[in-house]
């Protein structure tokens, strides 16, 4: 089985260097009998007792899950018969049950609900899942036996997904230093060890900081241009804050904030922009340090393992290859997303001069202008808007409705299930004939608890050669209507929401044998296709007539408005597209450095870079700043923000492709689930790309999707 410490698909388990000591038959029966993550969870595939699980049981489980793996592991090496396909490759995928158990729940909790306790044991378990990553991939006595298969791989008579494993995990093997000399493999361990501690200790930092950096008021009155009910979330989260009788403005993990949409005081805005951009750089939540010794570390791994840099060893395993690719689909977009951009930027500043403020546009005010803005172009009030994208209805209307017109599934709640907090919702999803697929859990409200941003996980991988079905979970950051009030959601809320089940689909919908080749077990830069696949479903002309609904008096949303919402969808596009692009370049450019030219100053490095890609616009910030990217410097996607952009060019050619042939057809939805969605990693994805749309993927779908064509 696969085990990875931020659940990413890897292509074996890995085990400790050393096992923890043994404790006395007695206590360990104890031990045992009370922990849930001992033995497979009675409830239905498999899924998490989260009525059983207590925070005390993680550090007990990581420690008996390695050592049981490394025993496991070493059985496998230590085989006195030669090695075949099933003792050594099947083998591996079969070991580590009870670490990937722990590790699924663990690392998901980690982001979704956390606390001391649990960043406690992170902090203490990072660099010792990192040893025992390397104990896999650095054993010689292994990697020969995984060698001697991959150099007779055409003689093995293997069937495709098999061959694909075999690839896969010799590839994986090489790329983690198995070649190494013993002094490489030495140093290859204390970097893991270091990179594994700091990503962990940034991303803690970062929650820290974003709930530190709260704006809190002390008057109502201060955040005139909020609904009531963004007025009353905002007393609620001051109260959880222990601010009653005060006001307070949380944070989400970007530089923009919801808040700078509406809030008339300028000087809040300003207030507001400066806690979110200004994250990571204050006292004992300062992660530039952080951010400085990983890209160090990242360029002296890349070039141990052969390596110009850090961006060429990640892409090398990626649908882009080379970080020359992932620059130019970014840069070749610069010219027309600036001029876009100066646009827009002219017309706030001429908006902002007739309201009577003086002086260049700045980013507390590009937001708040630009929807007066589009205000007046389009006549459209968000706040009009709003009422017609209730959660509930957009969740049970517009997911439900699609998925089920697309694939013929469908979403049944099963209260009867555990969940780890009261917000979270569980369903078993069922197919067209009536058969179950899995699972999915839905933990949609923001909390102090909780990292920022949206996500899916996995907590089961299907695999058919384990007996599993997928039980998966999607997480955003909405904020929670006040009691009584219902939760609102803005059209980005709405397409987010779709984006993620998109995740889940694909890891609901696998069909594969092997569990580290299944669902989204896939590279970087192909994994947010599906996902954006379905974010264009929302605009759906059937999909809007099910859940674009007032959820007060359940009128259909006016088509004049609705037609309003789609014709301002292109506007803003030159801030959207410059912020992210800004943040994907920054994120190649600290990924492209040798390890003795890594600067000692962040934001003079962030200046330059942005200089350097014609994307220095004081009103445009990137997405991310360093201190505060944690897709790069705590997550999976250091040198791969460009990701999405690479995959969104499959997403919007593949939905103009629906469209083609027509739409939301069950003929369509089996093609693109038969093709896409169920292979997982079974084969290269630029392979299954084309078996959908039965041609390489075109750009110009994309331009139209962005408003630059």
């Amino acid at each position: 089985m696969i085990v990875a410490a931020a659940l990413a698909a890897t292509a074996c388990n890995k085990p400790a260097e050393a096992p923890a000591a043994e404790a006395a038959p007695a206590e360990a029966a104890a031990v045992n009998a009370a922990n849930p993550f001992f033995q497979p969870s009675a409830l239905q595939y498999l899924a998490p007792d989260f009525a059983a699980i207590k925070d005390e049981h993680y550090g007990p489980a990581f420690e008996e899950g390695m050592k049981q793996h490394t025993a496991e592991i070493r059985a496998i090496a230590d085989n006195a018969e030669p090695a075949t396909f099933e003792n050594t490759i099947v083998a591996m995928e079969k070991s580590g049950a009870v670490l990937q158990r722990v590790a699924a729940v663990f690392f998901g909790l980690s982001s979704a609900h956390t606390n001391e306790t649990i960043q406690a044991v992170q902090v203490e378990m990072a660099p010792k899942l990192a040893a025992h990553e390397d104990g896999i991939y650095l054993d010689g006595p292994l990697f020969a036996r995984v060698k001697s298969l991959h150099d007779a791989r055409d003689t093995l008579g293997l069937d495709a997904e098999s061959a694909r494993l075999l690839e896969r995990s010799y590839k994986a093997f090489v790329r983690a230093g198995a070649e190494l000399d013993e002094a490489g493999k030495a140093r290859l361990r204390e970097i893991n060890a270091r990179e594994s501690s700091l990503t962990t200790e940034f991303s803690n930092k970062l929650l820290a900081a974003t709930n530190a950096n709260a704006v809190v008021v002390d008057s109502a009155e201060a955040l005139k241009g909020f609904s009531e009910g963004e007025i009353a979330a905002a007393a609620a989260a001051a109260k959880a804050m222990g601010q009653d009788g005060k006001w307070a403005i949380t944070l989400q993990n970007t530089t923009r904030q919801p808040a700078l949409v509406s809030l008339e005081d300028r000087a809040l805005r300003e207030r507001v922009w400066r806690a979110s951009a200004e994250r990571g750089t204050q006292a004992e939540n300062d992660t530039r340090p952080i951010v400085l010794e990983l890209a160090k570390l990242r360029a002296e791994k890349a070039a141990l393992l052969g390596f110009p840099n850090w961006a060429a060893y990640v892409l090398d395993d990626q649908m882009a290859k080379t970080p020359e690719a992932a620059y130019k689909i970014l840069t070749d977009l610069v010219p027309k997303v600036v001029a876009n951009a100066q646009a827009e930027e002219a017309e706030i500043a001429k908006v902002m001069a007739a309201d009577g403020v003086e002086g260049p546009v700045q980013p507390w005010d590009w937001e708040y202008y630009a929807e007066k803005v589009r205000a007046a172009r389009y006549a459209l009030d968000a706040a009009e808007v709003a009422p017609y994208f209730e959660l509930d209805r957009v969740f049970n209307d517009a997911m439900g409705y699609s998925m089920n017109q697309l694939f013929g599934v469908t979403f049944k709640p099963r209260p009867d299930l555990p969940v780890y907090h009261p917000d979270v919702k569980a369903y078993e999803v069922f197919d067209a004939d009536g058969s179950s697929i899995g699972l999915f859990y839905a933990d949609y409200f923001a909390r102090p608890s909780k990292r920022g941003g949206a996500w899916m996980g996995s907590y089961v991988a299907q695999s058919t050669l384990l007996g599993q079905k997928p039980v998966v979970v999607n997480v955003m950051n909405i904020t929670k209507g006040a009691d009584g009030q219902p939760t609102l959601l803005s059209f980005s809320e709405v397409t987010t929401l779709l984006h993620e089940v998109g995740h889940a689909l694909h890891g609901l919908f696998a069909n594969t044998k092997y569990p580290s080749l299944s669902g989204t077990a896939v590279s970087r830069d192909y994994v947010e296709f599906p996902s954006q696949f379905l974010e264009d479903i929302a605009l759906d002309p059937a999909v809007l007539a099910n859940y674009a609904k007032h959820h007060q008096t359940g009128e259909p949303i006016p088509a004049e408005l609705m037609q309003k919402v789609i014709d301002a969808g292109d506007f803003n596009q030159g801030f959207d597209s410059a912020e992210y692009i800004a943040s994907a370049l920054i994120d190649l450019d600290w990924h492209t450095l040798p390890a003795d030219q890594i600067p000692t100053d962040v934001e003079a490095f962030e200046k330059a870079s942005l200089e350097r890609h014609g994307l220095a616009i004081n009103a445009i910030p990137p997405r991310y700043k360093s201190t505060y990217f944690a897709h790069t410097f705590a997550g999976g996607y250091s040198a791969g923000y460009y990701a999405y952009l690479w995959a969104e060019v499959l997403a919007a050619d593949a939905y103009s492709v629906l469209q083609q042939r027509g739409g939301l057809t069950r003929e369509n939805g089996d093609a693109v689930r038969r093709e896409v969605f169920s292979v997982g990693n079974t084969r290269e994805p630029m392979e299954s790309y084309r078996a959908f749309a039965g041609r390489d993927p075109e750009v110009e779908a994309l331009l139209k999707r962005r408003g630059l064509q």
